[in-house]
């Protein structure tokens, strides 16, 4: 069995800006809602640091999936004693040419990042874009032209300027389409003669609560009406991509863990059925164009009244359908009747080892999600994140041999390559996260390291930020020159 992709296959890296770029207060950037956010671990979880107004702090939760509300009266505030990560990250902003360098040096035809939002319009009001941040993008993707590195950018990747939030709680206020609106045409105005791949959000099925959102609340009514106006924003944004772009092509984001019923207990099927919906629904909405049958019910269990919706909403939402559907696979979970909605965690599967994070690793996993998403929507694939975290130990000579990633990667890639040859799924290309170490999204750490390239970095930004290939980065470099042919040696 061949596992060589086709020939325009796409293969790449993917970064978010928060958790890579830096540059905080640099070039006119604006605050964001993920600015606040703390470090932490499994143990300890990151949170945002906020100010009430009699001076005293607190430090509500803010994950994706479980948030404490934040006071409407909380004001932010950054502590001396608190280290945020966003705010160095792993500094792409003063070494993006070094970064794309060593990812062309793997032979990449694609790059996925996000744009900072609020380095584009620092409070999201503005009329006017900011130049200082413009020019920034524009360098980034003139050095990526130099070695024929197509951009994948993601518009807004679990973020939104931190004025939105407070002013409107986010998404959950429908002037923020508008706003984001603003924010896409200045990004097509400027990039669309060099960019044709666009996301317009990141794991929208999975973002909730105020740093993804901006939203006060995370769950049931609030929830579901900041997830419409996502919606309705996403498909104008497609709409105006489309008017001027006419070549563009925009996808979705989607978190796409696969789901087993633990049992093949009727009871435990059928929620199954239902927990699997609650992913379905947004892909349905979007890259289908109407809100499916079973919405009401989804409405139903997560105690939403209604949704608000303006006499146009539907015919936006047909008109503004995704092109392709994008999506990342880390892992698979099992669940069973009486688990709660939403349960990322999962029942335990015994058939499978786990991560040092207690993440199930399952390849196979990866092309049945393939063939799932594909007999449903009938519209190409793109894998965009997909990867190891682990605890990387360097030697003497600051050498990372992970061939635990290499093993990872080696079993994804053949199954995706079955997926596309054997099973006949269209999908246009792989960017994995993320090629160079960055900082956990969900706990804020360095430690759990994905990349081809290790970063002198620890926990609390301290190390001299270099950066060192792993020995995966040549394994990876054979992979993309064979466009998978290797993988039938291995």
């Amino acid at each position: 069995m061949s596992y060589a992709l086709p020939k325009d296959f796409l293969w790449g890296g993917a970064t978010a800006d928060f958790q890579y770029e830096g540059g905080f207060n640099e070039g006119g950037r604006g605050i964001l809602s993920h600015d606040y956010e703390t470090d932490g671990s499994l143990e300890n979880p990151r949170h945002h640091t906020l100010k009430m107004p009699g001076g005293e702090i607190i430090r509500p939760k803010s994950s994706f999936f479980h948030a404490d509300p934040v006071p409407k009266e909380a004001q932010p505030v950054f502590l001396d004693d608190s280290y945020y990560p966003s705010h160095q990250a792993v500094d792409f902003y003063h070494r993006y040419k070094e970064d794309i360098a060593l990812m062309a040096g793997m032979g990449f035809n694609i790059f996925r990042f996000s744009i900072c939002w609020s380095r584009i319009f620092p409070t999201g009001e503005e009329n006017e874009p900011n130049e200082k941040g413009l020019k920034f993008y524009d360098a980034v993707i003139d050095e990526m032209a130099k070695y024929n590195m197509e951009p994948l950018i993601t518009i807004c990747h679990d973020e939104i300027p931190m004025e939105l939030a407070l002013k409107y709680d986010g998404w959950s206020s429908r002037y923020v389409i508008d706003c984001y609106l603003k924010y896409c045409k200045a990004l097509f105005t400027r990039y669309g003669k060099k960019c044709r791949y666009w996301l317009t959000f990141n794991e929208i099925n999975a973002i909730r609560g105020f740093g993804p959102c901006g939203t006060r609340e995370s769950a049931g009514q609030d929830r579901y009406q900041a997830a419409h106006h996502m919606f309705i924003a996403s498909a104008k944004a497609v709409q105006l991509g489309h008017e001027m772009m006419p070549n563009s092509m925009f996808g979705a984001m989607y978190a796409m863990s696969e789901l087993y019923p633990e049992t093949c207990k009727p009871e435990d099927m059928f929620h199954q059925l239902q927990e699997r919906r609650e992913n379905w629904y947004f892909i349905d909405t979007m890259a289908r164009g109407y809100y499916h049958s079973y919405s009401k019910d989804l409405w139903k269990r997560h105690n939403v009244k209604e949704i608000q919706m303006e006499p146009n909403d539907t015919q936006t939402l047909k008109e503004g359908q995704l092109d392709f559907v994008s999506f990342s696979y880390y892992r698979s979970n099992t669940t069973k009747a009486g688990d709660p909605w939403f349960n990322v965690g999962g029942s335990a599967n015994p058939y499978l080892e786990v991560t040092p994070w207690g993440w199930p690793v399952d390849p196979l996993g990866l092309r049945y999600c393939m063939n799932e998403i594909y007999d449903r929507i009938q519209k190409p694939l793109f894998i965009v994140e997909n990867g190891l975290g682990a605890i990387d130990e360097v030697d003497e000579n600051n050498f990372v041999e992970d061939d635990y990633r290499i093993d990872y990667l080696s079993d994804h890639f053949k199954v995706m390559a079955d997926a596309i040859n054997v099973d006949g799924v269209h999908c246009l290309g792989y960017t994995m996260w993320a090629p160079i170490d960055l900082v956990s999204l969900s706990t804020g750490e360095m430690k759990k390291r994905y990349g081809f390239v290790y970063v002198d970095m620890d926990d609390k930004g301290n190390g001299t930020l270099n950066r060192t290939p792993k020995k995966s980065y040549n394994w990876m470099k054979r992979v993309i020159e064979t466009n998978g042919a290797v993988l039938d040696e291995l």
